[in-house]
């Protein structure tokens, strides 16, 4: 049977301050992540997705335990992996994303307002997503509770949660101001290397 790990984070959990906390990443990739991780293990054995891959999972589970603690999984794997410390990520996209950007939105920053927007305007617990299509083009979805763009046929690039454990000991219950900060630590050429896979 396939075990699922908790991931190591790429930098040091007080690497992305000011912008998230090291206290932050303690409790949301030491607690949260940790607890998505064990609660799947525990529910894989002698069911039909013990040996799937994450994405697998969640594409065919229904809604339900197995499908929340899968995607809640892959979820926080794309979110952690996008970031840099601030300063030391490319500050914006560039190549065929950058292109597919201001095709579609007219400038990055059109592209940052609506998809902050989307974030803000997501009521409960979420999150938000920049995805490709198969033609390339670029949506931006509103995702609630666990889920995934790849339920739609999509392929995810960028992700902001917006569950409250993201930033609620940052930022209380200002998730504009969150979700404004994070631009500082996204890492474009994460989000590139996705786009052009």
């Amino acid at each position: 049977m396939k075990k699922y790990e908790l991931m190591a984070l790429p930098y040091a959990p007080e690497a992305l301050e000011p912008v998230i906390s090291k206290e932050t990443i303690g409790f949301h990739h030491g607690k949260h992540l940790q607890a998505y991780v064990d609660n799947l293990n525990k529910l894989l054995p002698d069911s039909e997705y013990e040996n799937m891959a994450l994405e697998e999972i969640v594409r065919k589970a229904p809604a339900g335990a197995v499908f929340n603690n899968a995607g809640q999984i892959l979820n926080h794997e794309l979110y952690f992996l996008q970031f840099k410390p601030v300063g030391e990520a490319a500050q914006g996209p560039e190549g065929a994303l950058a292109a597919q950007i201001e095709k579609q939105w007219g400038s990055v920053e059109a592209f940052k307002a609506e998809f902050e927007a989307k974030g803000v305007g997501l009521f409960g617990s979420g999150w938000v997503w920049l995805s490709a299509d198969a033609d390339r083009n670029l949506v931006i979805t509103q995702e609630q509770g666990a889920s995934n763009p790849v339920t739609k046929g999509l392929k995810p690039l960028l992700t902001f949660d917006v569950w409250e454990h993201a930033y609620y000991l940052d930022y209380q219950n200002r998730r504009a101001v969150h979700l404004a900060a994070l631009w500082q630590v996204v890492d474009w050429s994460v989000i590139a290397s996705r786009y052009d896979a």
